[in-house]
């Protein structure tokens, strides 16, 4: 993105804008269907890739996308380096199978190279190019992205068991998330070494939201707050649309600045919880409205949203779909998100 969207985003994080801001978080599993083209062109041929992205920027220029040109496989990034086996999908992300099957192998594994291992090689190449090619569009990548470290662990030992571990094996379930923080930690960072230009870093967990509030405190929040921890001058983003009820109240202390969460959640209940600490992003229903609505009811649940967040004087506050902009969500769906920049007053 450029400077003036970016600007805008910050802006709204501290609660500071004047109009509606709307950031949608997009990536593999919308992409390609809205440009008329398959994964494997849209994984595997960077000017593909380019023209995608450079087309939802020009379609929609009111909107902010987040993070904004992300090289991705889907969820494959962070699990390949570890030697998971990833299946290809023509016209689909790809699938992910487990590479641990005992708990008892953590101590047989080691946090992962991001310059040598698995899809991040190829990542961090693909980044070093868009940077250069962005520039020449007075463009840059200010946000990157990972998988958290409970959403990387159940793609390691699949989820029905990681979450059995968790139970049943809680000293070596530790053992195993330490490693998978400390790679979300360095995919982070390398990323952002190769770019130079970020500012901004956003992780994607929804397992967190299976937990309940006594084992969220005991396995999620230390290693949450070790991630954002280890970026304090930039704005952190976190991704869950699963059920963070439980806990909602406690996330603030991990030191993310921005939430973004399921539109399952009532969002003035959820600010009651949060006070004024972070800054939510939401929640317009992804798949109900933004998917299967027509024009009128995507504007619709959206005005209700900013009239409720208006209402109760929440000054913190992004609208948003309550999650990803999900697969076969139509172009024109989102093209009422764009009107409402400057249609709606708050």
């Amino acid at each position: 993105m450029d400077e003036a969207p970016w600007n805008c985003f910050v802006d709204a994080v501290s609660g500071r804008n004047e109009k509606v801001v709307v950031a949608l978080i997009v990536d593999s599993p919308w992409i390609p269907g809205f440009c008329g083209m398959s994964h494997f062109d849209y994984y595997l041929f960077p000017d593909r890739w380019l023209e995608a992205n450079i087309k939802v920027y020009s379609s929609y220029p009111d909107i902010i996308f987040l993070p904004g040109f992300w090289v991705e496989y889907g969820m494959a990034t962070e699990p390949s380096a570890f030697g998971c086996k990833i299946a290809w999908s023509e016209n689909n992300t790809p699938s992910i199978s487990p590479s641990m099957f005992d708990i008892a192998q953590v101590d047989n594994l080691r946090v992962p190279r991001p310059d040598q291992d698995g899809l991040m090689s190829f990542v961090l190449h693909w980044y070093k190019w868009v940077q250069s090619v962005l520039e020449e569009r007075n463009m840059s990548v200010k946000m990157v992205a990972a998988r958290g470290p409970l959403a990387l662990a159940a793609h390691l030992r699949g989820t029905t068991e990681f979450l059995m571990d968790l139970k049943l094996e809680p000293a070596n379930t530790k053992k195993l998330l330490e490693i998978t923080t400390t790679t979300v930690i360095e995919w982070l960072k390398a990323q952002a070494e190769v770019l130079g230009t970020v500012e901004g870093v956003m992780v994607l967990d929804d397992i967190v939201g299976f937990l309940s509030r006594a084992d969220y405190m005991e396995f999620a929040h230390p290693y949450l707050k070790a991630i954002f921890d280890a970026f304090p001058d930039m704005i952190k983003v976190y991704h869950n649309d699963a059920n963070i009820a439980p806990f909602v109240d406690q996330l603030p202390e991990t030191g993310l600045d921005v939430l973004n969460f399921s539109h399952n959640l009532d969002i003035v209940e959820v600010a009651q919880k949060v006070g004024d600490r972070i800054c939510l992003m939401g929640n317009i229903p992804p798949l109900d409205v933004l998917v299967r609505g027509d024009i009128s009811e995507v504007k619709e649940a959206a005005i209700r949203c900013l009239n409720s967040v208006s209402d109760n004087r929440i000054r913190r506050f992004i609208l948003s779909a309550g999650g990803g902009v999900s697969p076969d969500t139509p172009g024109e769906n989102v093209g009422v998100l764009n009107q409402l920049v400057s249609e709606f007053n708050i």
